[in-house]
């Protein structure tokens, strides 16, 4: 991992023979220690994490380094270590110096280090740069002409950058969190950086690492802010479940109210606040109410209905209202990804161990789930154990693969009904164990933890949870249950008014139970006959169930983000993750170390082989093998995964840290066999462990 290890290829372990015991004995604060000590190898004492890297002592032979000049695997000696790549040139040189005469130092690959004049520049056309412009960073103005001290991003022509002020940004966001600050991306930005000589370190972002960091994100705004408060009790009394519950408004979420004081009737029901709406209406989102009297209440209209009570939407079909809410949602569309990010900032360091049986990954979720000291913000750490295991042996799991695999149960458990879109069934049992509570929860905790999204829900499910029962309206497709499909069929297709009462009478018991009968009178009732059926069967009929399915998936504040962005939900709950190309995947793994240059042909190859066909393996076997999902999570991996190349007979899957071991063969066809042998035989193991389960 040396600057100049491109230019004669010796191994890592060479700088660190420097130092015994260094890994070990290594101090960073050591009082009047590292702070004033001079680094062995360049020299220097001057102590400047940005440039020279942290100052690292070892205590038992009192030895002090700048963890960049460590790098080096060339010179076992003090002096000049890091040499130029560029074929004869002879330029070698420390590291500081070679930052004081502006060499370039790539943190990556062969760690390649680049004198004064062959290092790498940006090459950018005359006509694209200005007078001058902002460093997006600082925000000082810059001249936007490429040097080594001011630098372009590859994906946003305009954005400029000091070096220094990269540099710091790197250090501090880590390779998770370092990206373009106009766009944010990061793949391309960070392969650009990285040439042009910024260290990305491997590490969390430092503000990941603060002890309770964002725990104000996580305080619900609790307060009355309506002109006439009509609760006794204050503006802060907030009583769950009651008309004293405080509802927070659903644009800004900055301001609330009481249900009572704004006559809501229930919490599900939407509020805003007068900023917020008067920029709807502005906009033209709302028809203005009109005034009325309130029925049974002595509240004056200008001191509740016209002041803070929602506007009322002209009259419309549910498909309307449906597009309605979305086009109000529109101006807060936000990416998924983001989203996700952002409710997994509760989730705190302190790691809480929950023990998986994978013969039975539902009831052993159940149980960890359950337990008393679970708390759904803690870290997650996965240990799968063995019931059949008499020495009681523990093995850590791969957190993703117990989610995907737990969300895989989920999906074909009686909790749900339907083929390929499923509503909520009514399972009595599951009912009384609070099984669809727990179910909620477990969705909630697998996209906030960074496994899967269920991508099974029907349409008329999201709904319901999105903007609530009374705005949704079912399809026949809905219904699951043969019989009941029949009826709706008879009713859709029925001719005239014989037709029907004849349906009438032949089902009379079963339409008076579901409180669905009605006097038919004309061919057209049976539009609303149709309806009232599939309303009861799909949303009325499992009301239990949805109210105690929809407080589970209330935790970590799942439910509520749904609700505020529902555009950015609805594909990932109703929809499967987009099919895995060669590209796809080829991009999703990375190389962190160096690898042998013929297997990582062989890869990509075969990569393409699985792709057209060429090889019993799939794409989702592959990344099953690695790290345990089928798909890839809405948030991404972390850790991303990555490849590596070893002198082995077969690859290696790693799900725990989402690394694939390639093995180093002489041809591409023994590279194959050796690749599907592994990966289908692996997995038909896994798959017969656990086949009378899920």
């Amino acid at each position: 991992m040396a600057c100049g290890a491109a230019r004669e290829g010796k191994s890592d372990t060479a700088s660190l023979e420097l130092l015994p015991s260094a890994p070990r004995k290594m101090n960073e604060n050591k009082p009047g220690g590292s702070q004033n000590s001079t680094c062995v190898f360049c020299r220097k004492n001057d102590d400047c994490p940005i440039k020279y890297g942290e100052k690292k002592t070892n205590e038992k032979w009192n030895l002090t380094v700048h963890y960049y000049c460590l790098k080096c695997s060339v010179c076992k000696k003090t002096g000049a270590s890091i040499g130029c790549v560029a074929p004869r040139c002879k330029r070698s040189y420390h590291f500081p110096c070679g930052l004081q005469r502006e060499c370039i130092f790539q943190f990556t690959g062969n760690f390649a280090s680049f004198c004064w004049k062959h290092r790498p520049v940006q090459i950018i056309t005359p006509n694209n740069c200005r007078d001058s412009l902002l460093c997006t960073i600082c925000l000082e103005f810059i001249e936007p002409i490429p040097t080594y001290n001011v630098l372009r991003s590859p994906c946003c022509k305009n954005a400029w950058f000091h070096r220094d002020c990269l540099q710091v940004q790197a250090v501090n966001a880590g390779v998770f969190f370092f990206r373009c600050t106009i766009c944010n991306n990061s793949d391309i930005f960070q392969k650009e950086m990285l040439r042009m000589g910024i260290h990305i370190p491997e590490k969390d972002a430092s503000w990941e690492l603060e002890e309770n960091a964002y725990q104000e994100l996580l305080q619900h705004y609790e307060h009355c802010d309506v002109r006439r408060c009509r609760c006794k009790e204050g503006r802060d009394y907030n009583v769950p479940d009651s008309k004293w519950e405080i509802k927070r408004c659903q644009c800004c979420g900055s301001s609330g109210t009481h249900l009572a004081c704004s006559s809501l009737q229930s919490w599900e029901q939407n509020w805003e606040c007068l900023e917020c709406r008067s920029i709807l209406y502005s906009a033209g989102e709302f028809e203005k109410a009109k005034k009325h009297a309130l029925p049974n209440t002595n509240v004056g209209i200008n001191d509740c209905l016209l002041e803070e009570s929602s506007p009322k939407l002209p009259r419309q079909s549910p498909g309307d209202q449906r597009k309605d809410v979305l086009r109000q949602g529109s101006k807060f569309r936000r990416d998924i990804s983001t989203l996700i990010i952002e409710l997994a900032f509760q989730v705190k360091k302190k790691p809480k161990k929950v023990f998986i049986n994978k013969a039975n990954i539902w009831n052993s979720a159940l149980d960890g789930f359950r337990n008393k000291n679970f708390n759904p913000s803690y870290t997650i750490e996965i240990v799968y154990v063995n019931e059949n295991d008499h020495f009681g042996r523990e093995q850590p799991g791969s957190k993703q693969e117990f989610l995907s695999l737990l969300m895989q149960q989920l999906e074909n458990s009686p909790l749900f009904e339907g083929s390929l879109s499923k509503n909520l069934s009514l399972n009595s049992q599951a009912l009384k164990e609070n099984l669809y509570y727990e179910a909620g929860k477990m969705i909630a905790i697998s996209l906030v933890h960074g496994g899967p999204s269920p991508g099974f829900f029907s349409q008329t499910l999201f709904n319901c949870l999105a903007y609530g029962p009374e705005n949704t309206q079912p399809i026949l497709d809905d219904v699951s249950d043969f019989d009941v499909a029949q009826i709706m069929i008879r009713v859709n297709t029925a001719a005239t008014v014989a037709d029907l009462n004849s349906l009438v009478h032949d089902y009379y018991k079963y339409l008076e139970l579901i409180g669905c009968l009605r006097i038919i009178t004309s061919i057209s009732d049976k539009y609303m006959l149709a309806k009232d059926i599939l309303v009861y069967h799909v949303i009325k009929r499992v009301q239990a169930p949805f109210e105690s399915f929809k407080q589970g998936l209330k935790t970590l504040g799942v439910l509520e983000k749904i609700q505020t962005y529902p555009e950015a939900f609805f594909h990932i709950f109703c929809h499967k993750p987009e099919n895995l190309s060669a590209k796809i995947l080829s991009d999703l793994f990375t190389v962190h170390t160096l690898s042998d240059v013929q297997t990582l042909g062989f890869w990509n190859s075969y990569l393409q082989a699985v792709e057209d066909g060429k090889s019993t393996v799939t794409m989702e076997d592959i990344l099953i093998f690695a790290t345990g999902c089928k798909s890839i999570p809405p948030a991404g991996f972390k850790p991303s995964p990555s490849i590596e190349c070893l002198h082995m007979d077969f690859p290696v899957g790693n799900k725990h840290d989402n690394c694939l071991a390639l093995p180093i063969t002489s041809t591409y066809k023994e590279f194959q066999e050796r690749m599907d042998f592994a990966i289908k035989n692996t997995l038909r193991l896994e798959k017969e462990e656990n086949s009378h389960f899920i």
